[in-house]
């Protein structure tokens, strides 16, 4: 069972997930003790310099030049060694089955949009301070110094701490009843038992207060780089980034992450957006980029600019098949609500299906996961 100091698993949760999400800039004083404090928890030298970046890829590009000069990382002791302290300390006070449990309700659920955005960040951070080398128009050497500089960085990026996304970990940590720093603040003062429990994951509660104020941030002998959270964050209502008109992911100092319905997208290509035209998806020759013209410009838009003809017809709806250059065909059908809207009209909708659909009825079926055999309604919605 869940001890009394635990938090709610919806709470932490909640609590957890606006900090994985929040934008602006950093109580950086708050953040800098919290640094400090972390470092004394694993029994280092405070860092004598604590130096605040942009974005997590200007924090990197000053990591990755600290790693050529020689610098030590400490993350091990500031950061893993407290982590698995927690854990432990986790499963013992509420049980193997009990943590379970309790992450599937915390970091379970906020584990997928938090590090589907942190694997967004880190590949966008690689591929700025390390491009992938072009070995159709570099000689030799240039390649393989290109390579090396890359490992160079995937190494600087391992030496980080993903602040405001390992989110979904303190929210589990808290649900179980680790101290994190900020407990409810209710009655009288934590007894001996609780306070003890405190000064033993001090080290977990001062990374979890610099994850409340700031992004990423590097820990090395003497010097700690941090970055800024976030100015601006667009998603999409499954949480994944989202913009048609800008960048879904926005730093201060310029660096930023394009994307349509969570698919990586060119800041030029969101830029011509406004102007595409039937035309313009048929000679698109990125698969990718082209399904999200389609998506942007309207399935029955473009079936009808692009002169499809319906495969089937049957009570269910209308299917359409749209056949696309080195892709395979987008089918969908065409269904009519059955119910009126308030203003009398039935609203139509459009349900994609798998390509090999040969009937609008089986498309139907395919959406509720049944054979085309048993969809048999006895009235439809």
């Amino acid at each position: 069972m869940v001890t009394e100091q635990a938090v709610r698993p919806a709470e932490a949760a909640g609590r957890w997930r606006a900090s994985a999400a929040a934008t602006g800039t950093a109580d950086r004083a708050a953040v800098e003790r919290a640094v400090r404090a972390a470092y004394r928890a694993a029994g280092l030298a405070e860092p004598g310099d604590i130096r605040w970046f942009g974005s997590p890829a200007a924090a990197a590009g000053a990591a990755l030049e600290l790693r050529a000069a020689g610098a030590v990382s400490v993350r091990e002791a500031v950061r893993t060694a407290p982590w698995e302290a927690a854990r432990r300390l986790a499963v013992e006070r509420v049980g193997a089955a009990g943590w379970s449990e309790l992450w599937a309700l915390t970091g379970g659920e906020l584990g997928p949009v938090a590090n589907a955005l942190a694997d967004r960040i880190r590949d966008a951070v690689l591929d700025e301070l390390a491009p992938e080398p072009d070995r159709a128009r570099s000689g030799q050497a240039t390649v393989s110094e290109a390579r090396s500089r890359r490992t160079a960085a995937r190494l600087a990026l391992l030496d980080g701490v993903r602040g405001q996304h390992d989110a979904p970990w303190f929210a589990a940590f808290e649900a179980a009843g680790v101290p994190l720093g900020e407990p409810a603040a209710t009655g009288a003062g934590p007894d001996a038992a609780t306070a003890g429990l405190a000064a033993a994951t001090a080290g977990l509660a001062a990374i979890a207060g610099v994850a409340r104020g700031a992004g990423w941030w590097w820990p090395y002998e003497g010097v700690a780089l941090v970055s800024e959270r976030p100015v601006a964050l667009h998603r999409d209502e499954a949480g994944r980034l989202d913009r048609a008109d800008g960048p879904a992911l926005e730093f201060a100092d310029g660096f930023a992450l394009h994307a349509w319905r969570g698919m990586p997208v060119p800041a030029e290509f969101l830029a011509g957006l406004g102007e595409v035209t039937a035309e313009r998806i048929r000679t698109e020759e990125n698969a990718e980029l082209r399904r999200v013209l389609l998506e942007h410009y309207g399935y029955e838009r473009y079936l009808a600019d692009s002169g499809a003809e319906p495969l089937h017809r049957d009570e269910t709806g209308v299917l359409w098949r749209i056949q696309l250059p080195d892709d395979e065909p987008v089918v969908m059908v065409e269904v009519v609500n059955s119910t009126a809207e308030p203003d009398g009209t039935f609203r139509t909708y459009w349900l994609r299906v798998p390509p090999s659909t040969r009937t609008a009825r089986a498309g139907v079926a395919w959406t509720f996961g049944i054979p085309e055999a048993d969809y048999r309604p006895e009235r439809e919605t």
